[in-house]
């Protein structure tokens, strides 16, 4: 049997680092949403704090990866069409959408955005 090799908090943060940068985040914008000091964002980078099971989810969800992202082996990829960079309002917004559980209230969510969407 092959034996799965762990992936270390300074391979985890590199994937994070080279996400980021290739959204166009800064290391302020993704410790904003957070709720970190972009210091920590750096020690989460360079492999020196790691991240723990919620945050790991957060970074993923802010930064539009499945979790297993950040456990893959390393592909080439080739992609398409450059992925869309969010800005710190969006990410804001993506961030607080996702937790909502009730469906009405998603619902409102839309509708509101979409009459805000018009209105301009």
């Amino acid at each position: 049997m092959q034996k799965k090799k762990i992936k270390t908090s300074k391979e985890i943060g590199e994937k994070i680092k080279r996400l980021r940068r290739e959204l166009g985040i800064s290391q302020e914008e993704l410790a904003e949403i957070l709720g970190v000091t972009y210091q920590q964002v750096q020690r989460y980078e360079n492999g020196t704090n790691k991240l723990n099971v919620e945050n790991i989810q957060a970074v993923a969800d802010i930064l539009s990866v499945p979790v297993s992202y950040f456990f893959e082996a390393e592909k080439t990829l080739m992609i398409a069409e450059k992925r869309a960079a969010y800005s710190t309002a969006e990410s804001k917004l993506l961030k607080y959408f996702r937790k909502i559980k009730n469906n009405s209230s998603k619902n409102a969510v839309i509708q509101v955005a979409r009459i805000a969407a018009k209105a301009d």
